[in-house]
């Protein structure tokens, strides 16, 4: 029998409302976090009680306060701090509970302990399944809870009390994977239920694209953006949005929907016979692509070591690719309208290779009195994507 999630404490949906403010945008001052919520003073100062009672939260001292990043209605206009007695601010008490984030990529995985600021707090486990059945793939999980779970016993921390799972496919209920392409998996697996019975620890199972924006919208870039959307390159291509810190829901997102929208009507082929499409910016595609460049076979690594030593053909793919990339950023602005996109995956280095070719290739296809968009490029690491797992059972635990 699956085990009931846990929460960190009951309450009104306000009560909840006011510590997910606080998890994403503290250390916040109490004036406004009660006009972010519509609340009054008085009612804010209840519940915030309650949440210090409860070990939720913490204030600060009125000398240690550091705004959080905050939208861009409530973030006060130059000059125009209230003068007098310095506001304390309130934070969530970090420290107070910790999570296990792991991230399956195919053959192996990666686990990391994370507390409730979503900061990594202990070493990174990696290890290899024997083989991609779902029974080895939980056995090789269990045995990364189970090392993290020691990192943490001969410290201050407490265990963790839940564990989060991203793969890369399609999760329902943030339990079952129906469709795991590098996993291998293509029928219903309850992966949650299993791991529950292998660990004893509460589990939830997500998509790993979902996670990463989840995560950058309540510990990274996205805080505080009205929109914000995720595009990674690498193996494949995916893509996630969020409104107002939130993923919007749609059954069929994880299946790379955006993988075979059309950039570039001169550019090759993919392998269901589309011209141009974003499959284009995977790494077979580029490794295909220069090997007809230069005449004889290379992988994508021949390509980035060229591309890194400044040779001429490698530096025009490069170039090339980072303008479709710019194409595709600009389609998903035109269409999501989102205020910032943040370009990640495990091929995302090579946008850093030829900004000004993506802002060519975004600025082709923006009208030219739009607003600039605006992108960030994330550093890879597997790291990330075990702490964005884990991000996704915090956000679930703080309800």
């Amino acid at each position: 029998m699956a085990m009931e999630f846990p929460q960190w404490f009951t309450g009104s949906e306000y009560m909840h409302r006011v510590a997910r403010a606080i998890a994403k945008h503290g250390p916040i001052a109490r004036t406004t976090l009660a006009q972010m919520l519509g609340l009054s003073q008085g009612a804010l100062s209840r519940i915030t009680s309650d949440l210090i009672y409860a070990g939720v939260i913490e204030e600060l001292p009125a000398d240690a306060v550091a705004r959080g990043p905050l939208p861009q209605r409530f973030v006060p206009k130059e000059g125009s701090e209230r003068r007098g007695r310095p506001q304390t601010a309130l934070r969530l008490c970090a420290d107070a509970r910790t999570f296990v984030g792991v991230k399956a990529h195919g053959g192996s995985a990666i686990a990391a302990v994370v507390n409730a600021h979503g900061e990594v707090v202990s070493d990174c486990h990696e290890a290899a399944f024997p083989d991609r059945t779902p029974q080895q793939v939980t056995a090789t999980i269990a045995r990364l809870v189970d090392e993290c779970q020691r990192d943490l016993a001969s410290g201050p921390l407490p265990p963790p009390t839940a564990i989060g799972i991203a793969v890369g496919g399609h999760v329902e209920q943030d339990s079952i994977v129906t469709f795991a392409p590098f996993l291998r998996w293509d029928e219903p697996i309850d992966l949650h239920e299993l791991v529950e019975e292998a660990t004893g620890l509460p589990c939830g199972v997500y998509n790993d694209i979902d996670s990463l924006l989840v995560d950058a919208s309540w510990f990274g870039p996205g805080v505080g953006l009205e929109a914000f959307a995720v595009l990674t390159i690498g193996v494949g291509i995916g893509y996630s949005l969020a409104v107002r810190g939130e993923p919007v829901n749609y059954p069929d997102k994880s299946y790379g929907l955006l993988g075979h929208v059309l950039i570039d009507p001169e550019g090759p082929r993919c392998t269901a016979g589309h011209t141009g499409c974003a499959q284009c910016l995977i790494d077979d595609s580029i490794a295909d692509q220069y090997s007809r460049m230069v005449g004889h076979a290379c992988t994508f690594d021949d390509f980035v070591a060229d591309a890194r030593a400044g040779l001429p053909q490698a530096s025009r793919l490069t170039d090339l690719t980072c303008f479709r990339l710019g194409s595709l950023i600009a389609t998903v602005a035109n269409i999501a309208m989102p205020t910032t996109v943040m370009i990640a995956g495990e091929s995302a280095f090579l946008a850093r290779m030829s900004i000004d070719s993506i802002r060519d290739g975004i600025n082709r296809y923006r009208h030219n009195q739009a607003a600039p968009v605006r992108f960030t490029v994330a550093d890879h690491d597997w790291k990330l994507w075990a702490k964005a797992a884990a991000s996704r059972v915090i956000t679930r635990y703080i309800g």
